[in-house]
């Protein structure tokens, strides 16, 4: 593992790729070619399987999660951007007469940066602050998709009712660098979300 300072860890600007920077500089960020970033590997977030299990009184969520990034995404990263990710979770209530309640929202963060000096991926889960370090994005992207063992909620919290479990993920881009953020309000490639992966909470 690699331990960093806290200036380390802040994002500079003269970091955005300097392709990005020159086009947004020229008035012409808008029309950033298609291929300008290895375009041909596309972005994909799919949640494969999820489950929630009674421990102690406490349900935990497991699941498998993929996750593709795009190749302006992947470039962003490999100049010092950190990417955000993001988990959200609900807990709905069922009803027959009436509309289906929101009982608990839950979001896990994690934030993925490349140490330039290291050579290494970090992954930081943004709620507990604990972080690892990989050789690969792969690995680190493989790590993020096993979920295991996240607290969902307090058995003794749930009422009599059938309740549903749904999860999505997504890429946070509200944390990029301000001339990044502008780019990709244009670029569908950054619009990076999972479906809603839905089941029926068992009752044990």
């Amino acid at each position: 593992m690699c331990e960093l300072t806290n200036n380390q860890w802040k994002p500079r600007l003269a970091q955005v790729p300097k392709l990005l920077l020159g086009l947004l500089l020229s008035g012409c960020w808008v029309w950033l070619p298609a291929g300008a970033a290895d375009e041909d590997v596309p972005g994909r977030f799919e949640i494969r399987s999820a489950r929630a299990t009674l421990k102690d009184g406490v349900y935990f969520l497991d699941g498998r999660a993929e996750y593709r990034l795009p190749g302006a995404a992947r470039e962003a990263l490999a100049s010092g951007v950190p990417l955000t990710i993001a988990l959200d979770i609900e807990l709905i209530l069922k009803r027959r007469f009436w509309p289906d309640s929101t009982e608990a929202e839950l979001q896990q963060t994690y934030e993925l940066r490349y140490h330039s000096v290291s050579q290494r991926y970090i992954v930081a889960n943004v709620n507990s602050g604990d972080r690892l370090t990989f050789a690969t994005l792969f690995s680190a992207l493989n790590y993020l998709g096993r979920l295991s063992d996240l607290p969902l909620i307090d058995a003794g919290l749930l009422g009599s009712g059938n309740y549903e479990v749904r999860i999505k993920a997504s890429l946070d881009t509200g944390d990029l660098p301000g001339p990044l953020r502008l780019i990709t309000f244009w670029r569908s490639d950054w619009e990076l979300e999972s479906e809603w992966y839905r089941w029926p909470l068992q009752r044990d």
